[in-house]
């Protein structure tokens, strides 16, 4: 039986910016990705001088060491934690099929669930068309704003100004937010796999996750859980026709079949991090959060190493996370 544990990251008052292909390089996300964190903790793990390429080599193994979900967002509000899920891409069971337009309008606003609501409709079975929709609070949870840059140029030395968006989780004493993540471990928890994730995870933390880091931008103090009943009871459910991504997701074998599934592409690219000259990974195309399939998607590291690179090997995560649910 698969085991689980929820890392929990407090920016406090820290902001953090989390660029994407397609958003434009000024702007910010208020989460990041399964690939990009993975991509964060393998430079992490090198930096600690753990053996890169022997952890990069399990993972190419059919037992993974651990996978990593998509981190989400959650909320911490009068002693109550809200976590929120993405939206699985196909609607719930009773969900309308007619041309109700005020349902379809205000469910589709609705991008991310707590975690209440998403078990209630995609596995007990118990949207009611005939009742309100939960208010959408997700915006709620974080705040987008622009602060001018000043950049040199280092042959001429001449400036330009320019902005950068940071995404600033409240901090507030009874309302606080942040962003989680689950991680799988689909045998045994090693312990020497838990240490280094454990010291992996603090040196993200202190260092920063994502971009503008010499700004002080993304760094956290992370905490690690073990899942509580709701979350035992939620990946755990026993009476799924389906799964719900909870990561990004790519195979390049198309092994699964995309009969009655439903599902969102997502490009992914970037630039080298350990270049010493400005080089594009490869760009690959994914399966986004939410995406549903009629059975377990696995996935793989997608080789991303553009040509001209020799150094060692890019890649990036596909390795697939999806929980249990129950659709028409």
């Amino acid at each position: 039986m698969s085991k689980w544990k929820l890392v929990k990251l407090d920016f406090k008052n820290n902001p953090a910016h989390f660029g994407e292909l397609g958003i434009g390089m000024e702007e910010t996300s208020e989460r990041v990705r399964s690939d990009t964190l993975f991509s964060a903790l393998v430079i992490a793990y090198a930096r600690l001088g753990k053996k890169v390429d022997t952890l990069l080599e399990r993972f190419h193994q059919e037992k993974k060491p651990f996978c990593l979900s998509s981190s989400f967002i959650y909320r911490e509000n009068e002693g109550k934690t809200t976590y929120f899920l993405p939206r699985p891409k196909h609607p719930p069971i009773n969900y309308p099929t007619g041309d109700d337009l005020k349902i379809a309008k205000d469910y589709k606003k609705l991008n991310f669930l707590d975690l209440e609501t998403w078990r209630s409709w995609y596995q007990n079975q118990s949207f009611d068309p005939s009742k309100n929709l939960p208010e959408n609070i997700y915006s709620k949870c974080f705040d987008i704003d622009k602060q001018p840059k000043i950049a040199i140029d280092r042959n001429t030395r001449a400036t330009n100004l320019y902005h950068t968006s940071f995404v600033r989780y409240h901090s507030k004493p009874n309302d606080k937010s942040g962003l989680y993540f689950l991680i799988k471990f689909e045998d045994e928890i090693l312990d020497n796999d838990l240490n280094d994730l454990e010291a992996a995870i603090r040196l993200l933390g202190e260092e920063g996750l994502g971009g503008e880091r010499s700004s002080g931008a993304g760094q956290f103090e992370p905490s690690w859980h073990d899942l509580d009943k709701e979350w035992k009871d939620l990946v755990d459910f026993k009476e799924e026709n389906a799964q719900s991504l909870i990561s990004l997701y790519w195979d390049e074998e198309n092994l699964i079949s995309l009969e009655n599934s439903s599902y969102e592409l997502q490009g992914r690219g970037g630039w080298i991090t350990s270049s010493s000259k400005n080089q594009r990974r490869k760009k690959v195309i994914m399966f986004a959060e939410g995406s549903v399939f009629r059975e377990v998607p696995r996935g793989k590291l997608a080789n991303v190493t553009p040509p001209e690179f020799s150094q060692h090997q890019i890649y990036r995560s596909g390795i697939a996370v999806s929980l249990p649910i129950k659709i028409n």
